[in-house]
């Protein structure tokens, strides 16, 4: 019974670090950004958009979709940015313990 406790413990202390890796994804802000910073867009860990800046020198009424190119890949940078962050973390709440192909925590 020794070793069930000591399960059980262990989970409440890595649910504990979940929670708490959690809440810092809120506050993690990364940022991504495309033709040579022009344009900017910042993330939270939890891949929300929180900000968006444009280089006023790159809007150009006659060529938007250059510019809504350049936007969504800003927003793929910074979403590549916040997966590589959060596995990082995710390294620290399950010890390093290697977790299967496409096996996704939190769940």
């Amino acid at each position: 019974m020794k070793n069930l406790a000591g399960m059980l413990k262990q989970a409440q202390q890595m649910q504990s670090k979940m929670q708490e890796m959690q809440d810092g994804l809120l506050a993690l802000e990364i940022e991504g950004q495309s033709g040579a910073g022009m344009v900017k867009v910042m993330l939270n860990g939890k891949g929300e958009m929180r900000g968006l800046k444009i280089d006023q020198s790159i809007v150009d009424p006659q060529e938007t979709e250059v510019l809504e190119d350049l936007i969504v890949a800003a927003y793929n940078d910074a979403k590549v940015k916040v997966e590589a962050a959060v596995q990082d973390k995710m390294k620290d709440v399950t010890g390093g313990m290697n977790l299967p192909e496409g096996f996704k925590l939190p769940f």
